[in-house]
């Protein structure tokens, strides 16, 4: 417990990231990684993600990739469940799995003296996985607890039907969960199957940061990764086509207030318009307090607590999305705002708006890179998506780029309130889904 509890504290340690000089790495067994080597602290933080993730799921069999990853510390190899966390509890370490649209991530944090003994742990969980029936049957219940929740969740229910509408017959229009039903008839059997659809040494990128060197770190990996079958089973999917159009979907239900959802196209990060998009949504939505949705709806009017935008920049499609909530009475007011700020921003940003923006996303930059767990995950990010191993030394440069004629630019390519589609869950007064609905 003494040294899972040191364990967390020096992951917390922050490196500030000038000091950052980024490894290549390409371990004996041919596995790639970039390494940000720290010998000031003896731990070692380790990233990977699998690409393709809950979107590689068999048609018929959603939700088995996200059950599957759930239950890969659920015991490994000769050990149980129990036993498999005892192991990991008494070297201090942590093993962390989890399950996204576009990867599975994989994490490793361990203490220098023992990460030999929890790599071996890692790699039995990953090649070796039980999937004990008593295991299953536990967190099966626990995903079905998940899915029986988000259907009397608001929020849910709003942003499942915006994926519903915006993606159509593409894996990114439905839960990584699963259905009640899909997730019912999984059988251990299905399970080794997902396992092979994603996790293989083809689909892997890797970020490492802490008490290791570039030799150490490549035959770690293979001793990781090794027992990992060279390629997948499953295809990468197919680039999602954005389905959304313009207009309102409201679903009732019964609550005083209601909860808005609101999308439209998005773009890639490596669209040479990204950053303008980026700057951009930090003065539409993305600012906190500072944004202009924000001033207009809540600091004005007083008709939300809270409004934000984003961008969803998903591997295989992206969206510029938003959301909050507010009283059914002043919903249709509130919407109206939205739309009208989406439109204005074509007209241009002030110089105020543009400095004080890019001096907030400059500023913060650095504080991402709080401990070596962050650090690793940001490198495998970077590889996931593509970009260039100086990536970290020329980000913000990009963003100090942007000039007022950028964002009017890209506000003018993307942010068309014609093309803004509104989801709403409650009952709104005076807005109605669109007729065809």
């Amino acid at each position: 417990m003494i040294r899972a509890a040191i364990a967390t504290i020096l992951a917390l340690m922050a490196v500030p990231a000038q000091a950052i000089e980024i490894q290549d790495v390409t371990s004996p067994g041919g596995i790639r990684a970039w390494l940000v080597q720290d010998e000031s602290i003896p731990f070692v933080a380790i990233d990977m993600q699998f690409r393709g993730g809950a979107s590689v799921d068999s048609p018929d069999k959603r939700g088995a990739v996200n059950l599957m990853t759930a239950l890969l510390e659920e015991g490994a190899g000769n050990e149980d469940a129990t036993a498999f966390a005892q192991a990991v509890e008494d070297l201090g370490a942590r093993l962390s799995f989890s399950a996204g649209d576009d990867t599975v991530s994989v994490g490793f944090q361990s203490l220098t003296e023992n990460r030999d003994a929890a790599a071996d742990l890692l790699a039995k969980a990953l090649a070796q996985p039980r999937f004990d029936d008593n295991a299953l049957s536990r967190v099966r219940g626990q995903v079905q607890a998940v899915i029986r929740s988000e259907a009397t969740d608001p929020n849910s229910i709003a942003a499942k039907e915006m994926a519903a509408q915006a993606w159509g017959s593409h894996p990114y229009a439905t839960s990584i969960n699963g259905t009640m039903d899909s997730v019912a008839s999984l059988t251990r059997q299905d399970l080794v199957a997902a396992k092979n659809r994603v996790l293989a040494r083809d689909r892997v990128v890797i970020g490492a940061a802490g008490d290791i060197s570039a030799e150490e770190l490549g035959l770690l990996l293979d001793r990781i990764l090794g027992g990992l079958p060279e390629q997948a089973t499953a295809p990468l999917p197919d680039p999602a086509e954005l389905q959304l159009t313009g207009g309102t979907t409201v679903i009732d239900w019964d609550s005083p207030q209601t909860v808005v959802a609101f999308a439209g196209p998005g773009l890639p990060l490596d669209d040479p318009d990204y950053f303008a998009a980026f700057v951009a949504n930090h003065i539409l939505g993305g600012g906190g307090f500072s944004s202009r949705l924000m001033a207009e709806i809540r600091e004005k009017r007083g008709l939300t607590y809270g409004v934000g935008t984003g961008l969803a920049t998903g591997l295989y499609g992206q969206t510029w999305q938003g959301g909050m909530a507010g009283s059914n009475a002043t919903t249709a007011e509130a919407v109206d705002l939205i739309r009208a700020e989406w439109a204005r921003m074509a007209e241009g940003v002030t110089e105020q708006e543009l400095t004080d923006a890019k001096t907030y996303l400059t500023g913060e930059y650095p504080l991402r890179f709080d401990g070596n767990g962050r650090i690793a995950s940001i490198l495998a990010g970077m590889q996931l998506i593509g970009f260039p191993i100086d990536y970290i030394d020329t980000r913000n440069d990009k963003v100090e780029a942007v000039t007022a004629e950028d964002v009017a630019r890209v506000a003018e390519r993307l942010l068309d309130p014609d093309r803004l589609r509104f989801v709403l869950v409650g009952r709104p007064e005076g807005i109605e889904s669109d007729p065809q609905e």
